[in-house]
């Protein structure tokens, strides 16, 4: 029994297909040696007859063009369902050295399908140093915030990050800004003296963890409506969800979208560089996650979020945080370009801009390889100091992009990628088999006069 699934249209193929083949074998073809001996055989009868085989050549009477009547598919179909029946497998056709030979075929398309993508001795190479400086630039470079009586300091490039903010956004400069009107927002309430809901944890430490107006991602859609409605959105550390209405900051509002963004834009401005800054992007829906019992006083997620918020986890230390990661983007892109022009390819083809697997097919697995010996290298970090604050989350969020990205890839795009390659090489070789029976049809029919039914 055959292990292929055929439709109705593939069991009538295979059945005309059988029927033919049993016919051509029904046919007897002389040999070369055959038909020279019947030629002899010819010649030899003309002569004893007193002709000579050369000189009656020419008269030979012209024959008139026959008549060849092509017959319809159903026509094809209904003669080798009479003859042969409609169970047909195709396997039937070729022999067992022959059906040997396509399986072989077909691995070795498989094989040259997975060269293409599978990764050589440099490439690994250029994603494990990658790693490594990511890796190295985190723990030695980045560091652990810790609050001292100069404020917020960690490893150098991190002091060096914190400092340019500073330098970029003066401290004088800033505190008249969020003292004047155009940076007056009404989800900045820092307590719940003027709250008609109460909000757990509202304080001056941690009211912009809470309001989900002061995340550097969030504000951009929760900031502007509650601009636009004078409204307050906050998690609370208990992880309720509070809208509410801010009575006492009606005048803060803003009736056009274009002036709300641009109050967002300001109050984030204003508060970037303060002793309890803005947080990490999306650092405020880790308040929902009131699960957990880490550590020795068994803290829940949420708790130890709000405290890495507290020990100086802010916006301005995310920006430190995310030059590792950069570094490992731009060491693994950077090597498989240069690569890739050294193996021949054009320069507008060697930028590894896209990660699409079919103009760069091992981009995406060198960052994965390279995202996550930096991501093992920062959890051996957090796992030898017991400090959640040594969390890169930049490298993380990069590992699990990637890590979603190569398991889609392994699971669903490549067996997928691969059948059409496999079928596109297939199709190639059939198309020249199509071209080479049609133009051996067409010498054939030269003489005759074809119809089609």
């Amino acid at each position: 029994m055959s292990k292929y699934k055929y439709s109705e249209t593939e069991r009538q193929i295979n059945s005309v297909l059988k029927h033919h083949d049993e016919d051509l074998k029904s046919i007897h073809f002389p040999s070369l040696s055959e038909a020279d001996a019947t030629v002899a055989k010819a010649d030899a009868l003309l002569r004893r007859l007193g002709y000579q085989p050369d000189a009656i050549k020419g008269l030979v009477p012209v024959q008139p063009r026959k008549t060849m009547v092509i017959p319809t598919w159903e026509q094809c179909c209904a003669e080798a369902e009479k003859h042969i029946g409609t169970d047909c497998e195709l396997e039937s056709l070729f022999t067992e050295e022959e059906l040997r030979s396509n399986e072989l075929a077909i691995k070795q398309l498989n094989e040259e399908f997975n060269a293409v993508h599978r990764l050589d001795a440099f490439d690994i190479s250029i994603a494990a140093l990658a790693g490594l400086v990511g890796a190295a630039v985190d723990i030695l470079l980045v560091g652990i915030p810790q609050k001292t009586p100069d404020g917020l300091k960690g490893g150098p490039l991190s002091n060096y990050v914190r400092d340019y903010f500073d330098k970029k956004f003066p401290e004088e400069e800033m505190q008249k800004l969020a003292n004047s009107k155009v940076s007056k927002v009404p989800y900045d309430a820092q307590d719940n003296r003027h709250t008609t809901i109460r909000v757990e944890g509202l304080s001056a430490y941690y009211h912009r963890l809470l309001q989900l107006g002061h995340d550097p991602l969030l504000g951009f859609v929760f900031g502007v409506a509650d601009i636009l409605t004078g409204r307050m959105t906050t998690i609370d550390k208990a992880g309720n969800i509070v809208f509410q209405v801010m009575e006492n900051y009606a005048d803060r509002k803003e009736s056009d979208i274009f002036a709300a963004l641009a109050k967002q834009v300001i109050h984030f401005k204003s508060d970037v560089t303060t002793s309890m800054g803005l947080p990490v992007p999306l650092m405020s829906l880790f308040n929902l996650l009131q699960f957990g019992s880490i550590g020795e006083e068994e803290q829940t997620i949420a708790e130890i979020v709000q405290g890495m918020y507290y020990e100086g986890y802010d916006f301005i230390h995310f920006c430190s945080m995310s030059i590792p990661a950069m570094l490992v983007e731009v060491i693994v892109r950077l090597g498989y370009s240069i690569k890739r022009i050294k193996e021949g390819h054009e320069i507008k083809d060697a930028i590894p801009f896209s990660l699409n697997r079919e103009k760069h097919p091992k981009l995406a697995t060198m960052l994965f390889i390279a995202h996550a010996g930096a991501t093992a290298a920062n959890a051996g970090k957090v796992y030898f100091t017991h400090n959640p604050v040594a969390i890169n989350y930049p490298q993380w969020i990069a590992f699990a992009k990637y890590t979603y990205s190569q398991l889609k890839w392994a699971l669903l795009e490549r067996p997928a990628l691969r059948e059409a390659y496999v079928r596109g090489k297939i199709n190639e070789e059939l198309d020249d088999v199509l071209s080479e029976a049609e133009a051996t049809f067409d010498r054939f029919a030269r003489d005759y006069i074809v119809v089609f039914n």
